[in-house]
């Protein structure tokens, strides 16, 4: 009977060990690349050229299949309303208005859409990682998440402050094994002007804002430029990038009724058309959706 139960152990032990090795990150030389990074207030990117984004011909995302993540123990502790608000910002993002400003740009895999699901979020109550290993926030995606999907957007909300930092936040993408992931990584940002919205959406707190705001620059970029093959301009400007810190009015309506404050994202046919109202540029191609 002993020998049995050990045996049982063993197959357990394994299996374990072979669910964690499928569900691991890739293993590369390289830190997988920050990209669309939104800079906080007064950084001024460098913008030289056409103004239009133009393709660079890999895949978009056609749809995504979104999760958050809520990493560091003061989610658990004090989470205030960030958890349940973001809950309701990405059950409004899919088919919004705001949502299809991005819906113009195709790829080798089709043309962006509106269908964005959300599957929910989930808390981990260890210390969180700063940013500034990409690799340690894919790590986490592959943790945390349990069955990871190629078409993924897995957002990472830390509850660690910006500091010295000069971004609030950037996309990137990685493997899960053998399954590719698009994922984000967020600063808490409560009480950091350098990232606040000055929202005036009654029934928010100003953290929740402003990871609001900045979840719609990350998201739309990771829709339009998931793996460095999609849509950025040619000073390396994505949608998100070229249209940041710029507000149209003062609040979008999702398709659960839900409002936010969020930036315009670029859009080459507004553009084009001169229907688009101006980035900090004073070019006029950003659209929120309104």
């Amino acid at each position: 009977m002993k020998r049995f139960v050990l045996s049982v152990s063993a197959f357990a032990l394994l299996m374990a060990f072979t669910t964690a090795a499928q569900n691991s990150p890739s293993k590369s030389l390289n830190e997988p690349p920050k990209r669309g990074i939104h800079w906080a207030k007064g950084h001024k990117p460098s913008r030289s050229g056409s103004p239009l984004m133009l393709w660079h011909n890999g895949a978009i995302m056609t749809s995504a299949a979104t999760a958050a993540i809520f990493w560091g123990p003061s989610w658990v502790t004090s989470p205030g309303d960030k958890i349940s608000g973001m809950d309701t910002w990405y059950s409004g993002f899919g088919n919004s208005n705001y949502a299809a400003t991005s819906n113009e740009y195709t790829g080798t895999n089709g043309q962006v859409t509106s269908s964005v699901p959300y599957g929910g979020h989930f808390v981990d109550s260890s210390a969180a990682s700063g940013g500034s290993k990409t690799s340690a926030i894919l790590a986490e995606v592959c943790k945390v998440i349990p069955s990871p999907v190629a078409n993924g957007y897995y957002a990472v909300y830390t509850d660690i402050p910006r500091g010295h930092s000069g971004y609030c936040a950037y996309h990137s993408y990685g493997s899960c094994g053998s399954t590719p992931v698009q994922f984000a990584f967020f600063w808490r940002m409560d009480g950091d002007a350098g990232c606040d919205p000055q929202s005036t959406v009654a029934g928010e707190s100003q953290g929740l804002a402003a990871i609001a705001n900045v979840s719609g620059h990350e998201l739309s970029e990771a829709r339009t430029d998931p793996r460095n093959g999609g849509w950025y301009d040619s000073s390396g400007q994505e949608n998100g990038d070229k249209c940041a810190w710029t507000f149209n009015v003062p609040s979008v309506t999702f398709s659960n009724g839900s409002q936010w404050k969020v930036q315009g994202e670029w859009s080459n046919n507004a553009y084009n058309a001169g229907t688009g109202y101006p980035n900090g540029s004073g070019q006029k191609g950003c659209l929120d959706g309104h």
